[in-house]
């Protein structure tokens, strides 16, 4: 499948994997490119250095294009954009704040630059800013999430801005991309079904928990704070949820849950980890490689497009 994605970057299928804190490290990366798809390193809350090596981690694993996934609310973040562009990644996508004053900086390295926007408002004005695409990523997400849905976002933004649109949010296999391209989507960002890739280097209890999670496994806290993050259902969550309910501040309340991704990502804690996975969790009932994800993900879409109108821009 040929889009202006895989023409962007230079990849043969237009998938990216999700630039998932703790989770994207340059094993996930570097196989998710290696299978034809865009591989992004998280830079989460790490402080600068700790991004650099795992992109010259990455190097040596793969000879694709690759990028770095930077949080905004990091403030390591300047730091971390200048790494990007010393070390040439392909790609920079951006989470939780405008990414505006770097993108010319970013731009003038040859790096794409592609903003994670939950609103229309937000993507027209990374459009004016330069961004080359952007990610519009629906409330079903893993992790922060913002209040619109997939299928209600996406159409919006692709009828609002010029630039190419990646649709996140609720996509585990080949119906969830066929329909992200019938809605106006240039590509897919998928995060919960790599989670139990094999290259995937996340602790077995969190692997487990997303193996056997259902349809209602998750749920959304935060809300009231303005940061909501959709996790697995455990005791963590459940004591977020109460707390919630009583009032809490929110700067108590994010003090509950500072360390707990960690937690759940290296040390498999079921009680006291925040084990971020999107509502498609109950989808994801096999361990597999990257390639065989991608090409599953793909195969699919395929499959059903070929049935479906012809879509502009799209060459099957």
């Amino acid at each position: 499948m040929k889009t202006e994605i895989t023409q962007l970057l230079g990849i043969e299928y237009p998938i990216l994997q999700g630039g998932m804190a703790w989770v994207a490290n340059a094993s996930l990366a570097a196989a998710v490119s290696n299978a034809g798809g865009c591989g992004l390193i998280a830079g989460g809350a790490a402080p600068a250095e700790i991004v650099r090596a795992e992109i010259v981690r990455a190097r040596e694993l793969t000879d694709k294009p690759f990028g770095v996934n930077v949080m905004l609310m990091n403030p390591s973040a300047p730091e971390i954009i200048q790494v990007c562009i010393e070390e040439k990644v392909a790609v920079v996508t951006t989470g939780a704040g405008n990414p505006g004053q770097y993108i010319e900086g970013l731009k003038a390295a040859g790096i794409k630059v592609i903003p994670v926007v939950p609103s229309v408002a937000l993507a027209k004005r990374m459009e004016r800013a330069g961004a080359d695409a952007v990610v519009c990523e629906g409330m079903e997400a893993g992790g922060h999430i913002g209040s619109l849905t997939t299928m209600a976002l996406v159409p919006q933004i692709a009828d609002a801005v010029k630039i190419p649109v990646i649709a996140a949010g609720g996509i585990a296999d080949g119906r969830g991309m066929a329909a992200a391209v019938l809605l106006g989507a240039q590509g897919v960002q998928v995060g919960t079904r790599f989670l139990t890739a094999r290259e995937c280097e996340i602790s077995r209890a969190y692997k487990e928990l997303v193996l056997e999670a259902k349809d209602t496994s998750t749920v959304v806290t935060g809300q009231f704070t303005g940061h909501p993050v959709r996790t697995l259902k455990n005791k963590q969550a459940r004591e977020m949820l109460k707390a919630e309910a009583s009032g809490i501040s929110p700067e108590e309340f994010e003090k509950m849950g500072a360390g707990s991704l960690r937690k759940a990502v290296q040390d498999g804690d079921l009680e006291n980890g925040s084990f971020m996975a999107g509502q498609i969790a109950g989808m994801v009932n096999r361990e597999e490689s990257c390639a065989e994800i991608i090409r599953d993900l793909n195969d699919g879409a395929e499959r059903l497009l070929r049935d479906a109108l012809k879509i502009r821009g799209v060459e099957i």
